[in-house]
């Protein structure tokens, strides 16, 4: 009889310390999740339920972060995507180490922090702290209804406590409420899960389903109906149940004063008081939000620098995209293409700091989601 050879533990594969994204610039000098959230994105990247690894302390990461091609003062920095920083001493302590040092490097970019476990009181301290000395330090609690058979290893009225306590400190709140999958689209739950967010959240940001490339199967034992083949899923902004999906419309209702953006990037202009940099104003996506007045004011008000297709290849070289031999600029709809291989990361980059739309071919090695800037629009399935 022949014995089964064990098998090997996925290799932890990392994500570079400050990495661009649709919205913000990732800051991850801390990698690896000791929970285990069945939809994560690092999971197949073998990088949940293990021992979270500091890649750079926080000096150094202050350092990589001044020196990075992608860094503009005034970009918000999400920290710790590629863990959740509150979830052991060593990786709070991290965290308190860098909001102390971004206050004596004075780097005053708005800060991100997104979490599903206890904001513990040392770490408060830290935020109030870094809020004196003038940084926008903005906790985004990720609270979807789901429960401990998929969010492995989260304590959720800890999760819930955290509305109440931060709230009465002054600390900035996002309600991040995702993903949105059958197992939480019944309006009981979703009325729980707002009830309770909406006393102490600025805003929400509610979100599909997310599937990126090669996630299929992963999220396919979370949601048996993404099998069906003919689900464009990994192209997909985010998939939708239509339970879900149809009560979107009625929430206003309930929640007046609440605003329930589709788009981060709207929900964080919304609290730093910006106008929309992201060119969602005035699309199908800016109308999907349920965006209060004087934020639609603001974004309407706002008037964009000009543009031109010399800008946009001097942004190119300058986050190390030199070879880009022509660029299509259309100046009306400030939408820019060009036929060479762009990572997100770069079109991500270029897009926000110049306040356009680039389109380019998708390198084939981006593991990351497709995003509303690619294109992607939400998938709403029956289920």
């Amino acid at each position: 009889m022949r014995t089964a050879l064990p098998l090997l533990p996925v290799q932890r594969t990392w994500e570079p310390v400050i990495d661009q994204h649709e919205t913000w610039l990732a800051v991850n000098p801390v990698q690896g999740c000791n929970k285990g959230c069945s939809y994560c994105y690092l999971l197949d990247r073998g990088q949940t339920r293990v021992k979270p690894a500091e890649l750079a302390t926080p000096r150094r990461t202050v350092d990589l972060l001044l020196a990075s091609p992608y860094y503009h003062p005034g970009t918000a920095l999400a920290l710790y995507t590629c863990t959740d920083a509150l979830s052991t001493p060593r990786t709070r302590a991290h965290l308190v180490g860098l909001l102390a040092e971004l206050v004596s490097r004075d780097v005053h970019n708005p800060v991100c922090l997104i979490t599903k476990c206890s904001v513990t009181d040392d770490v408060v301290d830290a935020i109030l702290a870094a809020q004196a000395a003038g940084i926008r330090v903005i906790v985004y609690l990720s609270y979807s209804g789901l429960g401990p058979d998929v969010e492995h290893g989260i304590d959720h009225e800890a999760l819930r406590a955290n509305f109440p306590r931060l709230h009465e400190r002054g600390i900035p709140l996002v309600h991040y409420w995702r993903p949105l999958t059958p197992a939480n689209a019944a309006p009981a739950t979703i009325t729980r899960v707002l009830d309770w967010a909406a006393r102490y959240a600025a805003c929400s940001v509610a979100v599909g389903l997310k599937v990126k490339r090669g996630a299929r199967g992963q999220m396919t034992d979370l949601w048996p109906a993404l099998a069906a083949e003919d689900l464009p899923v990994e192209s997909a902004d985010a998939v939708w149940p239509r339970q879900t999906w149809d009560l979107l419309a009625s929430l206003p209702d309930r929640y007046p004063g609440h605003p329930i953006f589709q788009t981060n990037s709207c929900a964080l202009a919304y609290v730093l008081k910006r106008p929309d940099s992201h060119r969602v104003h005035e699309t199908p996506a800016c109308a999907a939000n349920h965006c209060l007045d004087n934020q639609r004011g603001r974004c309407a008000a706002a008037t964009l620098a000009p543009v031109t297709s010399d800008d946009i290849r001097s942004r190119l070289v300058w986050v190390g995209v030199p070879a880009v031999r022509s660029v299509d600029w259309d100046a009306e709809q400030r939408t820019a293409t060009v036929q060479e291989v762009l990572h997100l990361r770069d079109r991500n980059n270029v897009s926000e700091q110049l306040g356009i739309t680039l389109r380019a071919a998708r390198a084939s090695n981006d593991q990351y989601w497709s995003g509303r800037l690619e294109g992607g629009q939400p998938l709403i399935i029956d289920t």
